[in-house]
């Protein structure tokens, strides 16, 4: 396998990416927030989902600006573990934002 064969690497989960599997670029600073043109990673859909299923548009810009980070809240840490050992191309159904689930 070649440099450019390559497959890569969720960047919350840190699983491979194949490239028949869901991804998507994540914002490190959402656009609403002032990241248009700012920093992007990788990530599996699914990751994407939960992310933004967890933490508000405010609390990614303010706290969690970095893939470190993402991967130190406790729910998404909880996640990716649940994730860990899935195939790289699973793709769970999203549960409702925890914000919603909270009301």
């Amino acid at each position: 396998m070649t440099n450019n064969d390559e497959i890569p690497a969720c960047g919350l989960c840190l699983r491979p990416i194949p490239p028949h599997a869901k991804q998507s670029l994540h914002h490190l600073i959402p656009k609403l927030k002032g990241g248009r043109g700012g920093p992007t990673i990788l990530l599996h859909h699914a990751c994407h989902n939960e992310i933004h299923a967890t933490l508000t548009e405010a609390e990614l810009a303010r706290d969690y600006d970095t893939p470190a980070k993402l991967r130190a809240h406790p729910h998404l840490a909880g996640f990716i573990k649940w994730l860990a050992n899935k195939p790289p191309d699973f793709h769970p159904r999203t549960q409702k934002s925890l914000r919603r689930r909270k009301r």
